[in-house]
């Protein structure tokens, strides 16, 4: 593994971070505490081995050897004269006392020890005194813990401080958006678990803040829609119970009357479900096969457009729900059919076709067309074409309805060019299971 991606493998997770920082601030401390250690054993460490003093003659010849008895004793020698008597010889450095002689003891060499000194208040001079280090002594110890403490508090707080200013960060954002304000995204920094809660916490709150803006438009055009028949409903009853109506426009009223009411009716619906289909958690049925063949021959055989199939091709089946695809299939087939009245129906035509892994529907007309400009605008709800008008008898939702049918059956729907001109809408659905 390269050491770039091992590098961000490790940094993408916190708990590594915290835990080799307190092991790094650890191990140097340890390393500290074992030089200290060291220092103190080695000052405390049996004495080396003593020296030995010789006097020599003028050829080079010894005449007596001695050791030190102990630190500040007189060096003691026993000299044999040519005539055989034996001449004691002291050698004392100056500021020593010769009169004094360390005490022969199992403590002997330790330093600080009483009875070892040769100072005037028992203790080595100054000279030769090896005092034992503050980190050595019990008070020391409890220093030695108290610094080492600090050492902690003061590695980790950078390392705390910079988690807890990202925590706080995505705390301010959090709360300010829990008051209203959907439009807060937090700061995204770094690249672990609290960069990922953030970057999730953003696609969150992008998400809601996009389907309560969906929900709006979708009210505020819902009512513009719901006032257009219900006003012509009002004016029909209106013009019935007017004193100069004849039989035949009471009649025309009538018929008028049912069908702002049976538009009223199909947007109310249109309405409800495309909040469903918006809704991702919402139940939409029965997941089943579902034979596109029959589906699209009935609906073909409903409105009088022209079905065209593979020769050989009875069955074709997709997993979905039925009555969905069955909305589907009837909104292109409409949409098709209301905007080319000016030609014969039997120019809109239906096509399946079976591809590697998905099937292809499509679904063509010899009317107007749709502007390259505005096809992908032509799926978002309510939108009319300009020039349009709401006398075509559609109310805006019906390819919206299309493309969250597909999107939720794991598909998708285009607007293309279709050669000769016209609208060729395009939808490919997976023919094994749902994404």
């Amino acid at each position: 593994m390269p050491i770039r991606s091992l590098s961000r493998h490790w940094s993408r997770h916190l708990y590594l971070r915290i835990w080799l920082a307190v092991v790094g601030i650890v191990t140097l401390l340890m390393l500290v505490v074992g030089w200290a250690w060291r220092a103190t054993v080695e000052h405390h460490a049996a004495p080396p081995a003593p020296r030995e003093w010789v006097v020599l003659n003028d050829q080079g010849e010894v005449l007596a050897s001695t050791t030190r008895a102990g630190p500040g004793a007189p060096l003691s020698f026993e000299l044999k004269l040519p005539d055989g008597q034996t001449l004691p010889l002291q050698v004392q450095r100056s500021g020593e006392r010769s009169s004094e002689r360390p005490r022969a003891s199992s403590m002997q060499g330790m330093p600080g020890m009483p009875g070892m000194g040769h100072g005037p208040d028992g203790r080595l001079p100054p000279h030769l005194r090896k005092d034992m280090p503050w980190w050595a002594k019990p008070s020391g110890f409890f220093w030695m813990l108290g610094l080492i403490g600090l050492a902690v508090a003061l590695g980790l707080y950078p390392v705390v401080r910079r988690l807890t200013q990202r925590l706080e960060g995505l705390q301010r954002g959090v709360q300010r958006w829990g008051e209203g304000d959907l439009s807060v995204r937090v700061p995204v920094q770094g690249d672990d678990e609290v960069a990922d809660l953030s970057e999730r916490f953003n696609a969150a709150a992008t998400r809601i803040e996009g389907l309560m803006a969906s929900q709006k438009s979708l009210l505020a055009n819902a009512s513009h829609e719901l006032r257009s028949p219900l006003a012509r409903i009002r004016m029909g009853l209106e013009l019935m119970n007017a004193p100069t109506v004849d039989t035949a426009a009471m009649a025309r009223s009538r018929a008028e009357i049912l069908r702002n009411m049976a538009e009223l009716d199909q947007l109310i619906d249109e309405i409800l479900l495309a909040s469903r289909l918006d809704a991702k958690e919402a139940d939409i049925g029965t997941v089943e096969a579902v034979d596109l063949v029959g589906l699209c021959a009935e609906e073909c055989a409903r409105v009088g457009a022209t079905f065209d199939v593979p020769e050989g091709l009875a069955q074709l089946e997709v997993p979905g729900v039925a009555k969905l695809l069955r909305r589907m299939v009837r909104n292109l087939l409409e949409n098709a059919v209301r905007y080319g009245t000016h030609l014969p129906v039997e120019s809109v035509v239906l096509r399946l076709q079976p591809v590697t892994g998905q099937v292809l529907l499509s679904v063509s007309d010899r009317g107007p067309g749709v502007p390259e400009p505005w096809r992908q605008r032509i799926f978002e709800p309510f939108f009319r074409l300009p020039g349009s008008s709401e006398s075509s008898g559609s109310v805006g939702l019906g390819l919206a309805l299309v493309q969250s049918i597909a999107d939720r059956h794991g598909g998708q729907v285009q607007c293309l060019d279709h050669p000769g001109g016209g609208a060729h809408f395009v939808v490919s659905l997976p023919a094994h299971g749902l994404s």
